[in-house]
């Protein structure tokens, strides 16, 4: 596919047959983006729900992501022909970096080499980084190049709207990708989302994800039941008015959800 798919299916927390039934349904409700990870354990889940679809590999925007563990000159170009066997496929359509190594085991120059070497052996189409700082983003940049980074994959909810994250991105000309847009189900009993949720007849999902697209965002909301899976695409569908957004821009309070203790020192 030659253009990512706006909303997407993340697959953070699905294991075993929950991770292939969850793929496989949203490939039948007309989900075409999906996105997974090594450390996630379920790249061979989603390959199988893939290979059991009936979809054409060039309508399918493919993304995985390489672990820490990975991001040495003897792991990485490997551990990516790993993925690509458990996923069933010839190449991705982007490759990123899951998070930037904060323990000077890896260095930034060369787990970005070979992260160009990917994409130059044809083993994925675009590539790009995840949980990336303002100022590492700016490093790669200038390892990478203009143009060469499709996308930063972020934490973006209506509690933590990284607001100076996605300005720096954009003016870059590099899009954001928002995980976790739903705070993990936080959002769904917020007083403020209700009642935009009503004044439209939608859910409080279609919200959320609604003022993520209309921000330019690519999100990747995760769900296992089809009913939410074809709610969650209904976003696409919605206009939220500059009341709505300005109303859900108020809600920010710097609520981080994924912070492990290798995360970088966070932009506020």
């Amino acid at each position: 596919m030659n253009t990512v798919p706006k909303l997407g299916m993340g697959t953070f927390r699905l294991e075993g047959d929950v991770a292939f039934m969850a793929v496989k349904n949203a490939l039948l409700a007309g989900y075409r983006h999906i996105d997974t990870a090594q450390i996630y354990g379920n790249e061979a889940e989603v390959g199988q729900a893939i290979a059991a679809s009936t979809i054409a590999r060039d309508e399918l925007f493919i993304t995985t992501k390489v672990w820490l563990e990975n991001l040495s000159l003897e792991r990485f170009l490997p551990s990516v022909h790993e993925s690509l066997a458990k996923l069933q496929i010839e190449s991705l359509d982007l490759l990123l970096i899951h998070w930037p190594d904060m323990s000077d085991d890896a260095d930034m120059h060369q787990y970005l080499g070979e992260l160009a070497k990917a994409k130059a052996q044809g083993l994925t189409r675009h590539i790009g980084v995840s949980n990336f700082t303002n100022a590492q983003l700016d490093e790669a940049i200038s390892i990478l190049g203009d143009g060469a980074i499709f996308t930063n994959q972020v934490e973006v909810h209506p509690y933590l709207q990284n607001r100076n994250v996605i300005a720096h991105c954009q003016s870059h000309g590099i899009q954001v990708t928002g995980y976790m847009p739903l705070a993990v189900g936080k959002v769904m009993s917020d007083t403020t989302l209700k009642t935009i949720a009503n004044e439209h007849g939608v859910s409080v999902a279609e919200v959320v994800l609604a003022w993520q697209l209309q921000q330019g965002l690519v999100t990747i909301p995760s769900s296992t039941k089809p009913a939410n899976l074809a709610c969650n695409l209904r976003a696409l569908d919605l206009l939220l008015s500059a009341d709505n957004m300005a109303a859900i821009g108020q809600l920010d309070r710097g609520e981080r959800i994924a912070a492990p203790d290798f995360s970088p020192l966070w932009d506020q």
